[in-house]
């Protein structure tokens, strides 16, 4: 057993013996993201629908970058059936209210007729929803907009708050804010160490429509006349085609995770200074905004990590004032691909899996990430995302280069001990299920959903539209067939009152647009009534 393991299982041991299991396990919410898209195969040109309520000020539904982008987000829960419990609900009460349109079923995109068939985000007419859409508007220039219509699942992860006493107590340390910023963000930076675990075994997107593809990235190869693939990928989405920083070589930004206060000064520093690229695109225009600003990040969300600490905002505050103010509330990992192959786009021993990897990232020992750590780390996700299931791929570490399964089964090995104790009292053991079930991916990458879904459409002679449209409409029918749902009333109620407060909103501005920039940047919005969710 090597020390990293032997030390771990101690302290899982020690924890096991002092605190019950739900102490030990993690509160676990979900944002996911999914595409409306037109009967025709294209995405919708339609607004944002009213019986979904309003997405500047609806806690559970809105959208992302594009106005048809979905994203419906679950409060946290104990327990993993729970918040995939209230995502089936909010799916269903959105399918059902999107007429013909289509919910689409995969991490990458549907038909698109150019960058114009992207409807930018529109949030209403209020200061704060002006500066969601600038701030839309002003990524597609940066960027373009292929890039900001892929979708992901979102997985937060907070630990319970009564495991810090103890967990500081056996560590010889006191329970202090200090404590457990330090432990969270050697959480984050673990995460970053094992990230490429995550499109290996939960990779969704080797192929994708020819409509999406430019002279961007990876060379993909032809599946049919109207699709791309690469034979052994896992991820497009975490690839070159689809989210990354690359423009990070020529912004010179990179975050630093060495610690807390490290993370908010580094941010701190991209978004308030300029860039010459971008004051090149001018920020106001004839009038009109193109962007926030000129600077390397417009804001902190910008920057593209595959993991962020992560604190609730109060009205109009910023993510670095609050995590500066309050520390890390939880962590957000964001590789996770949407698996067509399942109606929600995840399942529970996934989640599972993933909660026993946070759990164990937290608890490891974590050492700060030096410039060579940052480009294996950097280096082994697009290996994964463009080759993961070749054989004979070598990943980079500390110690060279280690073949996958190898490097994959060592960090396994290390989850068994966390696995056992979140299992205790619970019937089947689900938690060492999941992580057998991950296992056998390593030992077959056949087993992994991108190669199910290569070997899907391959036996089926689809390409990816016609894959990914048949289980759309699958999926709708599965929702459909679920209504009326529990929280129906609920819903349909939350629709209503956040279309009232947007509206308030909109009445109740003070200041012109202009100022109220101005008053955000400086930090003095913060307290003022506005969306409860300002920045997501």
């Amino acid at each position: 057993m090597t020390r990293p393991e032997s030390d771990l299982q101690h302290l899982v041991h020690e924890l096991g013996e002092r605190l019950p299991p739900q102490v030990l396990r993690g509160r676990i919410g979900l944002e996911k993201e999914t595409l409306r898209v037109q009967a025709a195969g294209s995405i919708a040109q339609t607004p944002h629908p009213a019986a979904l309520g309003s997405a500047l000020t609806h806690p559970y539904i809105t959208t992302d970058y594009s106005e048809s982008l979905l994203e419906l987000v679950t409060p946290p829960f104990d327990d993993v059936r729970e918040t995939l419990g209230f995502l089936q609900d909010l799916q269903a009460f959105a399918a059902a209210r999107l007429g013909e349109e289509l919910l689409w079923a995969t991490s990458m995109p549907c038909v698109i007729n150019g960058e114009e068939s992207i409807p930018v985000a529109q949030y209403g007419h209020s200061n704060a929803g002006r500066m969601k859409t600038v701030y839309r508007v002003g990524l597609g220039h940066r960027y373009g907009r292929l890039m900001q219509v892929i979708a992901g699942v979102h997985f937060n992860y907070s630990p319970q708050p009564s495991l810090w006493p103890v967990l500081a107590e056996l560590q010889g340390e006191s329970d202090t804010r200090a404590y457990r910023d330090r432990r969270m963000m050697g959480m984050v930076r673990n995460l970053l160490r094992f990230g490429w675990m995550v499109p290996y075994l939960f990779g969704a997107s080797p192929a994708v429509c020819n409509s999406f593809v430019d002279e961007r990235g990876a060379r993909l190869e032809d599946f049919d006349d109207d699709s791309s693939y690469l034979p052994f990928a896992t991820s497009l989405r975490m690839g070159d085609i689809g989210y990354t920083n690359r423009k990070e070589a020529d912004t010179g930004i990179k975050a630093n995770y060495d610690s807390l206060d490290d993370y908010v000064e580094s941010l701190r520093c991209a978004i308030t200074t300029e860039s010459s690229e971008w004051a090149r695109l001018g920020v106001k225009v004839n009038g009109e905004y193109r962007q926030l600003n000129a600077n390397i990040l417009q804001i902190e969300n910008e920057y593209y990590s595959t993991v962020r600490p992560k604190q609730p905002l109060e009205r109009f505050e910023k993510p670095t004032d609050a995590l500066e103010s309050r520390g890390v509330a939880y962590v957000e990992l964001r590789s996770v691909d949407v698996n067509a192959q399942h109606p929600l786009g995840v399942d529970e021993s996934q989640l599972r899996f993933l909660e026993t990897l946070c759990l164990a990232a937290l608890l490891l020992p974590s050492a700060p990430l030096s410039a060579t750590a940052i480009a294996d780390i950097d280096a082994n996700l697009l290996e994964v995302a463009h080759r993961g299931r070749e054989p004979g791929l070598m990943l980079r570490c500390e110690r060279g280069g280690v073949p996958l399964p190898a490097l994959a089964r060592e960090i396994l090995a290390l989850m068994r001990p966390v696995a056992a104790v979140l299992d205790q009292g619970l019937p089947g053991d689900p938690y060492r299920r999941s992580l057998s079930e991950q296992w056998g991916k390593v030992e077959q990458p056949a087993l992994t959903p991108s190669a199910r879904m290569l070997e899907d459409m391959m036996a089926r002679e689809e390409g990816f539209y016609r894959y990914a449209r048949r289980l759309s409409e699958q999926h709708r029918e599965t929702f459909r067939s679920n209504c009326p749902l529990p929280r129906e009333a609920e819903l349909v109620e939350l629709a209503q009152h956040s279309l009232t407060e947007q509206a308030a909103m909109e009445a109740s501005d003070r200041y012109d647009f202009d100022s109220f920039l101005q008053r955000y940047f400086d930090g003095s919005l913060v307290g003022i009534s506005g969306a409860r969710t300002f920045i997501r």
